[in-house]
């Protein structure tokens, strides 16, 4: 059940354990940086061999465990390290992705199956271990998984990226279904395009001043902002929330 336990106006995280994939760089990095700041014991799951590094240059209480996520048994070494430096886990964000952009008609196979496994299927087990991990532990926790705008509205070169965040967002719900009982809350975030270093490279010059035309907000959303949004669905504030897909998108998909 997802119990009443007041609001905190500050949205406090303090004290809290929170797992973060792909968490040595973009929209990760910057939900590290803010959680760290809110007083959160930081673990960053990472392919970055350098993660542990990374990690240390937050605080002290900043891990790094280098890995695959679609290593069938990283899950499992990114939990046991959790616990042992921190006792336990609160939270989960499933940030770490790639995009592949293809035409339908020519995307590869490789292509596709790399963008599913490391968006959806590496998600969902990653997923799955933490809330088993919160179920035989009793912890009352919250996970955010990293979805999109392209996961609700179409994309052109986009199939398998909106097909696997489209996917992201039913898992999300399923999940929020069966483990509310169990005190645990499941979101989905979804931006529009994000200012990572990623995201310049891709965005800056015409194309992108083309894009923000379209959006109501006239700008893409920096980091932080995402960052801040996570904050806050894995917070009191949030208490009632879940199953729910927050589109962070300066209002880009409601025409």
């Amino acid at each position: 059940m997802l119990k009443y336990e007041g609001v905190d106006t500050d949205f406090s995280l303090n004290g809290k354990t929170a797992v973060i994939t792909g968490g040595a760089a973009g929209i990760g990095y910057a939900t590290a940086k803010f959680f760290h700041e809110k007083g959160v014991n930081i673990v960053l799951a990472d392919l970055n061999p350098k993660v542990d590094e990374i990690a240390k240059q937050l605080g002290d209480n900043c891990i790094g465990v280098a890995g695959n996520v679609c290593d069938g048994e990283y899950p499992s070494r990114v939990i046991e390290a959790a616990v042992k430096a921190f006792g336990r886990i609160d939270i989960l964000v499933n940030s770490a992705g790639i995009v592949a952009l293809e035409s339908a008609e020519v995307i590869s196979a490789e292509y596709w199956r790399r963008t599913i496994d490391i968006n959806l299927s590496a998600s969902f087990f990653m997923a799955q271990a933490v809330g088993k991990y919160m179920i035989d532990n009793g912890v009352s926790g919250s996970i955010v998984n990293m979805a999109s705008q392209a996961g609700v509205i179409a994309l052109d070169k986009h199939v398998a990226y909106c097909a696997s965040k489209g996917g992201i967002i039913a898992m999300t719900k399923v999940l929020a279904m069966e483990w509310g009982k169990y005190g645990i809350r499941v979101n989905a975030v979804s931006p529009t395009v994000v200012l990572t270093e990623l995201g310049h490279k891709a965005w800056d010059g015409s194309v992108g001043d083309a894009f923000k035309k379209e959006m109501p907000s006239e700008r893409f959303a920096e980091p932080e902002e995402i960052a801040a949004c996570i904050a806050f669905l894995c917070s009191k504030g949030a208490g009632m929330i879940t199953g729910h897909n927050l589109l962070v998108d300066g209002g880009y998909t409601i025409k």
